[in-house]
């Protein structure tokens, strides 16, 4: 590289430090540091006590149900998807995205509004005689809003790896006798892997985290980790605790990078 060609990279590197490296440090540092500025791992400790170790337990389960619900979803949208002329030119691949304009907590009110006791599900379900569903303040609304936000994320990377499958594979396999079945498990399925696993990791990992969704689908019923630490900033204006318990969810997400590297070795985490 070239010393101009370096120059062109320091606004980058100045970006990098300024909106990623300075806040993460930040956050290093209060997690380890007490009140009274000494050292201390009580804010990482403070994980296992009895409420926080539960909220995380809670947090763990959504996160893999709704992980996994979105990718029994995603994997036969991203071969219609793959399979289709017009996913082909980009058209349904644009209706899929479009959600995604929208600000994430719209999208979220939105279910609100359907999901309500006095909603518009409810309104429909009365009208035709059926009883009213009770869906809102619970782990099933919460699951749902994951699902309907974060799917998006599982579909575009299964979709990308399935595009770049080499259709003569599929053809040597048909040729060599393999049913639909084999094929789609022995061939497509195993080249899918990458783009299954960064889907995974691109859902598992903000819903693991979040707490937009579950106070407004759980009406501050659902506690997920992600409300303690938020409640923690926000409203005790404990920097020290949320900063420990936010280090200790960094270990997931690392563990989560360290996942998709192992398997990722072909390209296939990009969305496009």
């Amino acid at each position: 590289m070239t010393i101009a060609n370096r120059r062109w990279s320091i606004p980058f590197l100045v970006w990098i430090a300024i909106g990623t490296i300075i806040p993460l440090l930040s956050i290093v540092y209060y997690g380890l540091t007490s009140r009274t500025g000494g050292l201390t791992f009580q804010n990482i400790t403070a994980i296992l006590e009895h409420d926080n170790l539960q909220a995380l337990g809670l947090s763990l389960g959504l996160s893999v149900l709704s992980t996994l619900i979105c990718l029994i979803i995603a994997f036969p949208m991203a071969m219609i998807l793959a399979n289709s002329k017009y996913g082909k030119q980009g058209f349904l691949i644009f209706v899929f995205i479009l959600p995604m304009w929208m600000n994430f907590l719209l999208r979220t009110m939105a279910w609100q509004v359907l999901l309500e006791r006095n909603g518009v599900i409810n309104a429909l379900l009365t009208t035709f005689g059926l009883p009213r569903q009770e869906l809102m303040n619970t782990p099933g609304a919460v699951v749902l809003g994951m699902v309907y936000d974060f799917l998006p994320f599982m579909i575009l990377p299964i979709y990308n790896a399935v595009v770049k499958i080499d259709k003569h594979l599929v053809e040597a396999a048909r040729d060599l006798g393999a049913g639909k079945l084999k094929v789609y498990t022995k061939v497509v399925l195993p080249l899918t892997v990458p783009g299954i696993v960064s889907g995974i990791t691109m859902v598992f990992i903000p819903a693991l985290t979040t707490f937009a969704i579950s106070n407004m689908l759980g009406g501050g019923k659902i506690n997920l980790i992600g409300n303690i630490i938020e409640q923690e900033f926000t409203v005790n204006t404990n920097w020290y605790l949320g900063s420990g318990m936010s280090l200790v969810m960094m270990v997931f997400i690392i563990a989560s990078m360290l996942l998709l590297n192992k398997f990722d070795k072909t390209g296939g985490a990009s969305l496009l």
